[in-house]
């Protein structure tokens, strides 16, 4: 097997926090790679009018500009998805949804905060009855049951990979599968149900999770709906590693130099909290990747 590639410095989220600190690590000379969709950030969708001494301009824009930055001073990119994370000996391994495997010395956590919704009957009823947006948190509880999954990118299909090793059958509605060939293959051997084109238009049940009803008029009985739209959200990485949430399980605690409870994993942006804005996304970016890259040079291994 070939050794992972090491770096000093791993961003995850390719959002203006995570942006700004793979131009401050990568310009003090760390070997920094950043991870993650841009569309996935919600700047991409956004015209941004408020931010210091920039008119009105795209997001797109914003963070194509920031990308070209970086790569500049050094960065590597790649367009894919974290599927998990491990810390072992100093080090921080990671697989990525392709099925390499990279390790660093330090991560940045800089994914956003919000929770994508179906948006449909029965989501918001039915939530913690059946419905959940974690299958790593709550896998468990569906041994030997049929359950659903919602979604098309790589947190729905590692996701649903995951829970055959739990339930008795796994169905994944999607639009369309849009994930790193890697992942596609593994998720076509696993053995789960893939219905591309179907759609899930209500969740169905009186206390608990009982079925979902489809765009095709079908209804499917199932005891459990994961809703997994996009990447890896907050409480999955954070998970891994045991990284400290706020009191309400919704945004990572970090300090005033962007540092977690977990040496050499730091967090920037949305994660950490309101205000939602790109400003304060920014200069927390710029102090995790000036951070991160110095405690980087100082690890020995």
């Amino acid at each position: 097997m070939t050794a992972a590639t090491l770096y000093d410095v791993i961003i995850l989220g390719s959002g203006p926090g995570g942006l700004q600190a793979a131009i401050h690590a990568s310009r003090k000379k760390a070997k920094t790679l950043m991870l993650g969709r841009m569309d996935n950030s919600s700047l991409y969708w956004a015209h941004v009018e408020n931010y210091c001494c920039q008119l009105k301009i795209s997001g797109e824009d914003i963070l194509n500009t920031g990308r070209e930055q970086a790569i500049s001073f050094g960065a590597e990119f790649r367009d894919e998805d974290v599927l998990s994370i491990e810390s072992n000996d100093k080090l921080l391994t990671l697989k990525l949804e392709s099925g390499d495997i990279v390790t660093s010395k330090t991560i940045i956590l800089a994914t956003g905060s919000s929770r994508n919704k179906l948006k449909v009957p029965g989501e918001k009823e039915l939530l913690g009855k059946g419905v959940s947006y974690c299958v790593d948190c709550d896998a468990g509880f569906y041994r030997d049951e049929v359950v659903a999954v919602a979604g098309c990118r790589s947190a729905a299909a590692g996701g649903a990979v995951a829970l055959t090793n739990f339930a008795s059958e796994v169905h994944l509605y999607c639009e369309e599968l849009d994930v790193a060939e890697g992942l596609a293959d593994q998720l076509k051997q696993s053995g789960v149900h893939i219905h591309q084109g179907v759609q899930i238009t209500e969740i169905q049940g009186e206390n608990a999770v009982e079925s979902v009803l489809l765009d095709d008029g079908s209804t499917q009985p199932v005891s459990g709906v994961f809703i997994e739209l996009g990447a890896k959200g907050v409480l999955e990485l954070t998970g891994m590693l045991g990284v400290q949430l706020d009191e309400n399980m919704k945004y990572i605690e970090a300090d005033k130099k962007q540092r977690t409870n977990v040496a050499g994993v730091y967090a920037a942006g949305d994660i950490c909290g309101p205000p939602l804005q790109m400003a304060k996304a920014v200069g927390e970016g710029c102090v995790a990747g000036i951070e991160a890259a110095n405690y980087a040079k100082k690890l020995e291994l």
